[in-house]
């Protein structure tokens, strides 16, 4: 999720290694279709590179880049799904699946969004950007977040929590950026294309403590990677 919506039960999730590590490997398998050496492609070694933060054992990983590149044999096959929608109080949310079973994936969707409205294709993504998101820490209190921006090639920043910046790129530009913010004294941690608002929506403690409860619900989903409010 954005910096605008801190999902409070995001912490609890992440910490359920069982579930954290079937969304990466997942998102493993998919990104090995285009090659199963990282070096040579860059999504994949984005992948890597969040799975061996999280800690991810080795075998599971290694096993996901077989799996995703067919040097494997299994019947589970994942694609991507999006769909869109509003949550509550009319915020635009896209949500991001990964599934191997698209009408179990759409039912839960439909279910999870009865507090809000599920829309169709287009009906909110006209309202987002869709870049790169890079989560970057500086390694000295100095560290200065715009000349690292402009140096690494980042088209903009803001003030992410727990004294991080999101560094944001042209999706072509992800890899390049995430690689070159090291040299400019920020360590990354994480990399990844998203969709950011075009026009966050304010609102009161009250409401968005709904919306915040509406979001964690449908990223709870087995089937669901990212949610973009």
């Amino acid at each position: 999720m954005g910096a605008q919506w801190k999902a409070k039960g995001r912490e609890a999730a992440a910490n359920a290694k069982g579930k954290l590590f079937t969304k990466l490997a997942k998102e493993i398998m998919v990104a090995a279709r285009n090659g199963a050496d990282p070096n040579m492609n860059p999504r994949l070694r984005l992948a890597v590179d969040q799975a061996k933060k999280a800690s991810m054992p080795k075998d599971t990983l290694e096993r996901a880049i077989k799996k995703g590149a067919g040097l494997l044999d299994t019947g589970a096959t994942f694609e991507k799904v999006i769909y869109e929608g509003f949550a509550p109080h009319r915020v635009p949310v896209i949500v991001e699946c990964l599934t191997d079973n698209v009408n179990r994936t759409v039912t839960n969707i439909r279910v999870l969004f009865r507090k809000g409205q599920l829309g169709t294709s287009g009906s909110v993504s006209w309202d987002f950007d869709h870049l790169g998101m890079i989560e970057a820490l500086p390694e000295a209190p100095g560290a200065d977040p715009e000349v690292a921006a402009i140096e690494a090639g980042a088209s903009d920043l803001e003030t992410g929590e727990d004294g991080a910046t999101l560094f944001f790129t042209a999706p072509a530009d992800l890899d390049a950026v995430a690689r070159a913010l090291p040299a400019h004294g920020f360590t990354v941690q994480s990399a990844n294309l998203g969709y950011r608002p075009k026009n966050p929506v304010t609102l009161g403690e009250a409401e968005r403590a709904e919306v915040e409860a509406f979001l964690n619900a449908i990223d709870d989903d087995d089937d669901v990677q990212n949610v973009y409010p």
